[in-house]
């Protein structure tokens, strides 16, 4: 029961595989056989979605892939085309009208823009078409050049005329993608017999020249023999003459080598002495340099070995001073760098430990303006009531430990403009010297209760005092 759904399950697996592998073999196949190579003789014009903004692309010589539905494809045929064009009553520039039967050799170019110019107005033309086209055109272009040249320059200069019609043809073939291979001009008549009679006197002045050209080369002839029989006498004479001459030049040269002969001998003999002497002076020359050079080295080994026993020690004596002093200014700028780093970090440290003093002191006191409801004022209030049995007690201990019993005033009784004698006056003052506590509080700002005030003295009142005058006590009333 299980076994048989799992053949089935295999099989389709296997099929679809299949059809897969088919299909892909299908795609490949179609997509070579949409590559399309261009034979030597053709050009493969590709047409459709080509890209570049051109309506075709042109291949000679190579291969393309033809994209399916997007783009096709046709072949351009490069075979040479050769047309017969037998112009007749055609005008010269003398307004003679003239018949020139030629024959023009024409094909699709392989030049890029000119293909491209072919792809655009050939394609698809049959080659009849594609004939009568470039038959329409050379016409044209042959009548224009024929009526631009004279029946004589026409006739004589072939060179020419025929470059003219090559210039003209192929300026004008180029436009519809043709070139001009070959052109060949048979023969040019004319209806007066203008270019015959042309021939005709051609031949005569041919023949003519021709008569006198015998005429003179028979001349020649008699003249040129004679001159050969003079020429023959005096040349036998002038090389009998030579001769003789050629015999005493050569005796001459015998005489002059042999001169020439003992001079570079004796020559070669000076020189050879010369060379000798030459060496001699050399040799001893070197032998005295060698004695100079051997007199400098002893020199200088007794320099380097005096310099070696005195200069040298003089100099590691030098060195050792110098290495010590640096070594004793560098003990000194390192313990004076270690004492500048501790002065340094001793500061840093107290700088640190008063930030963070008061870093707390304004902690805490951010915490009493918010305790006070974010008043300054009601704050100032609060730290100066928590400072306020210390501020009594200092004011307290100001005066606590005066000895009043042991001070002595001497008062003679009499008053000052204010009505106090001398005795009120120094108590009062130096009471006054201690700062009262409602001018505390009213520097810092604030009101001192009603039941810590006390009464205002007025300017008439006075403070009784016990004083000792010199003879009996006197209370002062307030």
């Amino acid at each position: 029961m299980i076994h048989i759904p799992l053949q089935l399950g295999g099989g389709a697996t296997l099929a679809a595989i299949g059809f897969a592998i088919l299909f892909f073999f299908i795609i490949i196949i179609s997509f070579i056989r949409r590559y399309k190579r261009c034979p030597s003789d053709r050009i493969l014009v590709v047409y459709g979605k080509v890209g570049s903004g051109n309506s075709a692309r042109c291949i000679h010589g190579g291969a393309a892939f033809i994209w399916p539905v997007i783009q096709n494809y046709e072949f351009l045929d490069l075979t040479p085309i050769s047309i017969e064009v037998d112009l007749a009553n055609a005008l010269s520039k003398q307004n003679i009208r003239v018949n020139v039967p030629s024959r023009f050799t024409i094909g699709v170019s392989t030049e890029p823009g000119i293909m491209q110019n072919a792809a655009e107005r050939l394609l698809g033309l049959g080659m009849q078409e594609v004939q009568d086209l470039a038959k329409e055109i050379i016409f044209g272009q042959l009548r224009l050049v024929v009526a631009s040249m004279d029946i004589e320059e026409i006739n004589s200069d072939r060179d020419k005329f025929l470059t003219n019609i090559s210039q003209s043809v192929e300026s004008e073939l180029k436009k519809v993608g043709l070139k001009l291979i070959n052109v060949n001009i048979t023969d040019i008549v004319d209806e007066s017999g203008y270019i015959e009679a042309l021939g005709k006197e051609a031949a005569a002045h041919a023949i003519n020249a021709a008569r006198k050209s015998v005429a003179e080369k028979n001349r020649d002839g008699s003249i040129g023999e004679a001159n050969a029989l003079q020429d023959e006498r005096t040349q036998v004479a002038a090389a009998n003459a030579k001769a003789v001459e050629g015999e005493n030049i050569a005796k001459i040269n015998v005489a002059n080598s042999d001169s020439l002969r003992r001079q570079r001998e004796a020559e070669a003999e000076r020189t050879a002495i010369a060379a000798e002497k030459v060496q001699s002076a050399k040799a001893l020359e070197e032998s005295y340099a060698a004695e100079k050079d051997a007199e400098i080295a002893r020199a200088e080994r007794e320099r380097s070995s005096q310099m070696a026993d005195i200069v040298v020690p003089a100099e590691i004596d030098k060195k050792k001073v110098e290495i010590d002093a640096e070594a004793e200014a560098e003990m000194i700028r390192r313990k004076a760098k270690g004492e500048a780093d501790a002065i340094l970090f001793k500061a840093q440290a107290e700088a640190q430990g008063i930030l963070e003093v008061l870093s707390k002191q304004a902690e805490g006191l951010d915490k009493i303006v918010k305790a006070a409801g974010d008043s300054p004022k009601d704050a100032v209030l609060l730290l100066v009531a928590d400072k306020l049995p210390e501020l009594v007690k200092t004011q307290a201990e100001a005066i606590k430990n005066i000895k009043i019993d042991k001070v002595t005033v001497w008062d003679s009784g009499a008053k000052t403009g204010d009505g106090k004698n001398s005795t009120a006056n120094f108590i009062s003052g130096m009471y006054k010297s201690v700062p009262p506590l409602q001018e505390m509080f009213n520097m810092a700002g604030m009101q001192l209760p009603e039941y810590l005030k006390g009464k205002d003295v007025t300017d008439g009142d006075e403070t009784q005092v016990e004083t000792k005058k010199s003879s009996t006590p006197k209370r002062k009333e307030e």
